[in-house]
């Protein structure tokens, strides 16, 4: 283990680099439908667009375990720096290409080449104790939602000037990533462990990388999944309930991801220290059951500000949940365990969405969704009381 100060500081570029990762994610949203007008007709936009986000989750589904497990083997820093490279070059191509079909290529490229968020991750696991990792992965969380609130705003800011100045942005985002990466990052996965793993590899029968995690990582799927549904309906409910308009919907979004950045950062270590894993991520879930109860049933905006603030503790259910599963697997295999989690993220980004908005359009009352979304963390709970 390396000493605490080296350590911290070694870390806190980690979450720097996240954080500027996210940041590159969040800029091209606004504007990528403007992008695209400038290939498409009008009448093709929308689904296009589906597809180039879809795209870039479909891949990550099959990838991102194969990027973790091969940083399990070969060490975290040089996917990372594959993942920044292919990133940059993504957004490069996206904003200076005069073809259409090339924006396809950059996805693909993009969605096989990323593994951030889980090399970041296994780098967390390669340099904490069990006793540390919910906080840290708290703070991971809450540099990703700093980046995806900073983000979009400067996104619209630039495209306000040009649709490919975001993407450019973007690009020099994670290029700045990528040098931080390239010079200052030290290798986490040390070759004494890779050696003993190895070693532990041959002189004893191999046992399953994740053996006796299905039950946990069912609940980290359903709870993503669970997630889905405010980042699918949150702005259709709001202009259909309480009449919204566009000014309004951004206030809510920048205001929850605020507080639930709050939360990730500043109570989920104290509370994991104190409860334990498995308490605090049932505190989140309930918590979150809660507001989304409050949330079918919420007749004024006035009441979404004490239902965010109850949204926003259900987010220290997932930090606690990853280090549960961290500590729960043989450090050998934390980059594969990373990976399956951020496959298994893209794969509820991908059936969440059209799960929700499905029930949300099929029935008669538009709050049958939370509710859907409440009801599954019974299956959540019952999981994670099998442990």
């Amino acid at each position: 283990m390396q000493p605490t100060t080296q350590m911290n500081k070694s870390l806190g570029l980690v979450l720097l680099i996240v954080t500027l990762d996210a940041m590159g994610l969040g800029l091209v949203m606004p504007v990528l439908p403007a992008l695209l007008r400038e290939f498409l007709p009008s009448h093709q936009i929308p689904s296009h667009y589906g597809i180039l986000l879809s795209l870039y989750a479909v891949i990550q589904v099959i990838f991102a375990p194969i990027l973790g497990r091969l940083s399990d083997r070969y060490g975290r820093r040089p996917i990372l720096l594959a993942s920044l490279l292919g990133a940059t070059v993504d957004y490069a191509i996206i904003a200076a290409t005069p073809t259409f079909w090339v924006l396809y290529i950059g996805r693909l490229l993009s969605g096989i080449t990323g593994a951030t968020g889980a090399v970041a991750a296994s780098a967390i696991a390669d340099s904490t104790n069990t006793t540390e990792r919910a906080t840290w992965f708290g703070y991971m969380g809450a540099s990703y939602g700093g980046g995806m609130i900073a983000g979009p705003a400067l996104g619209g800011l630039l495209g306000a000037f040009s649709v490919h100045g975001p993407f450019v942005a973007a690009a020099l985002l994670n290029g700045v990533g990528l040098l931080l990466a390239c010079y200052a990052l030290k290798e986490s996965r040390t070759h004494t462990g890779a050696y003993q793993a190895k070693k532990r590899s041959t002189t004893y029968p191999r046992k399953p990388e994740l053996a006796g995690l299905t039950g946990l990582l069912l609940v980290f799927f359903l709870v993503q999944l669970i997630g889905q549904a405010p980042a699918s309906l949150w702005v259709i409910y709001g202009e259909d309930r309480f009449h919204w308009n566009t000014a309004m919907v951004g206030i809510s979004l920048a205001g929850f991801g605020a507080v639930h950045a709050f939360f990730q950062a500043f109570l989920t270590g104290p509370l994991t220290k104190n409860l334990g894993e498995k308490k605090t991520i049932t505190v989140g879930m309930i918590a979150d059951a809660i507001g989304l109860l409050f949330l079918a049933f919420a007749t004024q905006s006035w009441m979404v500000v004490p239902i965010l603030f109850l949204l926003a503790a259900g987010g220290i259910a997932m930090p606690a949940l990853q280090a549960l599963l961290s500590n729960t697997t043989n450090s050998e295999a934390q980059g594969t365990l990373q990976g399956t989690l951020t496959s298994l993220t893209n794969l509820s980004a991908i059936i969440g969405p059209l799960g929700f908005t499905a029930l949300y359009t099929a029935t008669s009352w538009n709050g049958w969704a939370w509710i859907t979304g409440a009801l599954l963390y019974a299956i959540c709970l019952f999981a994670l009381s099998r442990r």
